[in-house]
């Protein structure tokens, strides 16, 4: 495959990073996931494409600068094409989760009421675990209702370790069996 194939084709990429490896995945020169190790609703590995360097491929290569810089406490957000794959309603969610300032959080309440859907904390909290491009879009800025840190398809530690990295504070960790997503 030829550089030019995988700007249209699907590839991926493996970094190393604070969080453990991340799997970037981009299709038609858009980034379509960023997946952790372990992450609940990771798609199965034989759907990323072809196994490339980053630089074989701009967007990756790009995603993989503004990751460093991220985690290197020197970029506060991602300037990147980004082609997330869902529902309408989970893409609304998505989008809304980029307007979330860096080094603050949210509750899964307040984002249903930003996207119009005032009694849908629920679905909102479903459609952010299913976020294909963690980190980048910040679902990790969502938290419970009392601002308690819950829910977070990378687990609770990585989230934690992000809202830290933003200097957002950490919130404390729910109770065991205690929902308060909503």
């Amino acid at each position: 495959m030829t550089t030019a194939d995988r700007t249209t084709g699907r590839a991926h990429t493996v970094l190393d990073s604070p969080v453990g490896p991340l799997t970037l995945v981009a299709e038609d020169g858009a980034l379509t996931g960023l997946y952790m190790e372990r992450q609940r609703h990771r798609p199965a590995d034989t759907l990323f494409g072809e196994r490339v360097e980053g630089e074989a491929v701009p967007v990756l290569s790009a995603a993989a600068e503004q990751l460093a810089a991220y985690f290197a406490g020197e970029r506060r957000g991602f300037d990147l094409p980004l082609q997330p794959r869902g529902t309408v309603f989970q893409r609304r969610v998505w989008a809304a989760l980029r307007d979330i300032p860096y080094g603050t959080t949210l509750t899964y309440g307040r984002l249903a009421e930003e996207i119009g859907s005032p009694g849908a904390s629920r679905a909102v909290g479903l459609a952010n675990g299913k976020n294909p491009i963690g980190i980048v879009i910040p679902c990790h800025r969502v938290v419970g209702s009392g601002g308690s840190l819950t829910g977070y398809g990378g687990g609770l530690e990585r989230k934690r370790f992000l809202l830290d990295l933003e200097g957002a504070g950490v919130p404390a960790l729910a109770p065991a069996g205690v929902d308060t997503l909503f």
